[in-house]
């Protein structure tokens, strides 16, 4: 399988101003990509930043973009605003997410809501308005940011794992239809990594309590950044990543998951992230 060559091509990386968003950046400019970075609105100054200190250093074009992807004109909205910069992907990196942890009783349903249609739906459609693209010239990368929340049903996380869950399902699928067009297409599935994401999504006090119960165990967003573009090259449909050196997060979950009934199964997820997430 050969290797891909970014040098020249042009790359769209949504949730680029700081976390594994920003890294895939990084390493994209290194390898010779433009680059067209997206994020919040509010994001606008750290996205210009980044994309003036990758274009001088790297002698490449990049760009912020500040767009709302979890609104119904967003994925729309950022793909005229590329192609008005003349920045059309050639690959597709979405990286862009939120999450949120405890009771669903009693999660704020707009959060909730906010989660899917960032995490679902924005992800599928800025995924339809450039794949058609991609697949006219015969090539192209998508790369789709999960989770190894979505690799089973997660008590107390329960729409972001089901989110992951479809992230999961749906790049494997994808996987196997556009690769006959030349189109790579990988679904990353990591363990905790440590960037911004939960105080970004406001939970700063959760994690703080998930550094203490995972003892600062967590991968680099590098790392996170080299294993995708790995999968990439070997034309890997998914990649799942856990925290180096640890034992599997659950422990006698992880074993009841394997081995139990579906009742059992749950239970034990419940218990294990009551722990994890500081459930009373």
């Amino acid at each position: 399988m050969r290797a891909v060559s970014y040098a020249g091509s042009t790359a769209l990386v949504t949730g680029a101003s700081s976390g594994i968003g920003a890294a895939f950046a990084r390493e994209l400019a290194v390898r010779g990509a433009n680059l067209a970075l997206a994020a919040l609105p509010a994001e606008q100054e750290r996205l210009d930043d980044l994309a003036a200190e990758l274009a001088r250093r790297h002698g490449i074009r990049a760009a912020g973009i500040g767009v709302d992807l979890a609104a119904p004109d967003g994925p729309h909205r950022l793909q005229q605003a590329a192609d008005a910069l003349d920045l059309s992907a050639d690959v597709l990196v979405n990286s862009a997410g939120i999450g949120g942890a405890g009771p669903f009783a009693h999660a704020p349903l707009e959060r909730e809501l906010a989660m899917i249609n960032l995490n679902v739906v924005g992800l599928v459609a800025l995924t339809r308005l450039y794949l058609p693209r991609m697949v006219a010239r015969c090539r192209g990368v998508i790369v789709n940011v999960g989770s190894t929340a979505g690799l089973q049903p997660m008590p107390y996380f329960a729409v972001y794992a089901a989110g992951k869950a479809f992230v999961h399902s749906f790049g494997q699928a994808l996987w196997a239809e556009a690769r006959r067009a030349g189109v790579r297409t990988v679904t990353l599935c990591t363990g905790p990594v440590d960037t911004e994401f939960h105080r970004r999504s406001g939970d700063a006090g959760r994690e703080q309590g998930l550094k203490r119960r995972l003892k600062q165990r967590r991968l680099t967003a590098e790392q996170v950044v080299d294993a995708a573009l790995r999968a990439v090259d070997r034309d890997r449909p998914v990649v799942v990543m856990r925290i180096p050196g640890a034992r599997p997060l659950y422990g006698a979950a992880a074993l009841a998951a394997g081995l139990a009934g579906r009742r059992l199964r749950l239970r034990a997820l419940e218990r294990a992230n009551r722990w994890l997430f500081g459930v009373r």
